[in-house]
């Protein structure tokens, strides 16, 4: 190696921001082994590379003894002092045994370190940026898919999809642009693992987040989402801002706001409700579009009976169950739902105004 080699190191650090003596105390720990592997070597040594000119020593260390039993890592005092007077027992003497053709094992050693070294920074500094987006979106393209996994070019880094997160109704082929939500970003020995995903609430969020201006500026909070991915979902919505209101806000002008999230997650239906510290009202708001008449709360047990007309039953508890479990996931509390005629069966006794209020609606 030379001087060139050195300014090369050099440049290194200022493009890649590897440090320059980093990299040459990591290629002089290799031709230590390199040296070993090459000349059948046991001794000890130790590889110094110049910082200037990029010369290559190799020097053995044997330490001072009286009685020497290895040639190869001990060195009589006499032999020492021959050497060097002041030397006394237990010192460490260092030998120069650089081998004619070392150059060539040098350079060759030093260049698979700095590419090694380069491939790892690259990795840290592709690691250090997804990790900073976990719970954030992406945009990338199918590169191709197994029978577990679609994998996404991300353009620095690749993501991997598993099957198990894309929304039901949805295939995927090589070339298809795909928009997804980091929930994972891991360290491995092949680079950054980053798993995305279209199936987790969090996706609905963040989607939110981008198309509504409100809940970018803070006016309008998101407390909380229940999703099930591809067909539906809930999202609560809070304005800190009392002349805002929150469910406009994030339906848009004509719809459009929420019609552009519905398209991106093909046509997946989405009950925007307005959140309450009233657990009474948020239950009664969670389970829209489905009318309620009354909620009581065991605030203890966090359980809600829920009254609602007779017409209104199937509505409130949803296909398969699904608007009630969603309503659930979404507020936190149990949801018993009970028809006014169920109700009347049961000799449950509740307010009545709301039922005569809906009525005056009605009308």
């Amino acid at each position: 190696m030379n001087g060139d080699f050195i300014e090369a190191l050099e440049a290194i650090e200022r493009e890649k921001g590897i440090s320059k003596d980093i990299l040459i105390e990591a290629i002089e720990a290799a031709l230590i082994s390199g040296y070993k592997r090459n000349f059948n070597s046991a001794q000890n040594v130790r590889v110094d590379v110049n910082r200037h000119s990029g010369l290559v020593r190799v020097f053995a260390r044997k330490n001072v003894v009286e009685e020497v039993l290895d040639p190869r890592l001990e060195i009589s005092l006499e032999a020492a002092q021959e050497i060097d007077p002041n030397f006394r027992l237990e010192d460490i003497v260092e030998i120069e045994v650089t081998p004619r053709d070392f150059g060539r094992i040098a350079a060759q050693t030093a260049k698979q370190v700095v590419t090694q070294r380069i491939r790892e920074a690259e990795r840290g500094l592709i690691y250090s940026e997804f990790i900073e987006r976990e719970d954030d979106i992406v945009t990338g393209v199918v590169q191709r898919m197994d029978a577990r996994n679609y994998y996404i070019d991300l353009g620095k880094a690749e993501a991997v999809m598993p099957i198990t997160e894309k929304m039901p109704s949805e295939e995927f082929k090589s070339q298809d642009r795909v928009k997804a939500y980091i929930i994972k970003v891991e360290k491995t020995t092949k680079g950054p693992q980053i798993v995305v995903s279209r199936t987790h609430p969090g996706l609905l969020k963040r989607l939110f987040e981008l198309e509504v201006p409100e809940i970018y500026d803070g006016v309008v909070e998101i407390k909380s989402v229940a999703r099930e991915a591809g067909d539906r979902s809930k999202i609560a919505v809070h304005s800190i801002n009392p002349d805002v209101d929150p469910v406009g806000a994030c339906v848009g002008p004509k719809g459009m706001r929420v019609q552009t999230i519905v398209t991106e997650l093909k046509g997946e239906k989405i009950d925007i409700v307005r959140w309450s510290e009233d657990p009474s009202e948020y239950v009664a708001n969670a389970l829209s579009p489905a009318k309620v008449l009354h909620v009581e709360v065991n605030a203890a047990d966090k359980v809600t009976r829920v009254i609602v007309p007779d017409y209104q039953l199937s509505l409130a508890i949803g296909k398969r169950g699904q608007n009630a479990r969603l309503a659930a996931k979404l507020t936190g509390w149990k949801i018993d739902i009970k028809s006014e005629s169920q109700a009347e069966q049961e000799g449950i006794v509740y307010p009545r105004e709301a039922e005569d209020d809906e009525g005056a609606d009605n009308e």
